[in-house]
């Protein structure tokens, strides 16, 4: 994942939205580890850096403390928070409820093109991890998830898994991702589609309820040795 140069000075914000631009940008500086755990976001700084009132950058602090992103401390100050195991075991599990529901509801409306595209892309990543490039995982892995969210139609599943993303992708900033992790994911996600391409809903939703509970268990064994540093 790239990450975006922080600008050197004042930047400009269009009008309208400025509170959603903040909050998409500190976001992305926080998922990918230009702003690390425990710093501190002064929201003075903030207004200055994009030349806007203290009011849209209040909303946008706002609603990353909402997304557990940042942490505000009586008398400290606001800061980027530190994940947890708490913090793991709750997305992972609020993941499987959506997942393990959205998945039934795909594998009957998900057309055969797409189902055999997204097999094609895990094929493929699964190939790239042997030569050490994890990169087309990490594609793969999150148009899947999405994709099969997307596929219900269903407005209030799509915005809530939409409200853990920044947190997944954080997760994948801060730790290792090795093959040991990777390779057990792609398999489930094929094992997923396959399903789906068969429309078993019962063993597509047993796949991804599976492989959810894998994630989480992993995540909280890296976090556990360290290997996610936080």
């Amino acid at each position: 994942m790239t990450m975006p140069a922080r600008p050197s000075g004042r930047s400009s914000l269009v009008v309208d939205s400025i509170a959603d631009q903040l909050y998409r940008i500190l976001s992305e500086r926080i998922t990918t580890g230009v702003f690390e755990p425990g710093s501190r976001l002064d929201p003075q700084a903030v207004a200055e850096e994009f030349g806007v009132s203290r009011t849209p950058v209040r909303d946008a602090l706002a609603r990353l403390e909402h997304d557990q992103l940042i942490e505000t401390r009586p008398r400290s100050g606001t800061f980027v928070a530190r994940p947890g195991v708490t913090d793991v075991r709750e997305v992972c599990q609020l993941r499987k409820g959506i997942e393990w529901v959205a998945t039934g509801i795909a594998a009957t409306l998900m057309s055969e093109a797409q189902i055999a595209d997204l097999r094609a892309e895990a094929v493929e990543a699964l190939a790239a991890i042997d030569k050490g490039d994890y990169d087309p995982f990490f594609i793969s892995d999150m148009r899947i998830h999405r994709e099969i969210v997307a596929a219900t139609g269903n407005s209030r599943l799509i915005k809530a898994r939409g409200s853990v993303e920044p947190f997944v992708a954080w997760l994948r900033v801060l730790g290792a991702t090795g093959p040991h992790r990777t390779k057990g994911s792609s398999h489930r996600h094929l094992e997923i589609l396959d399903a789906m391409a068969a429309r078993d809903v019962a063993s597509a939703q047993h796949a991804a309820a599976v492989h959810l509970d894998e994630v989480e268990e992993w995540t909280v064994a890296d976090m556990e040795s360290n290997a996610i540093a936080t």
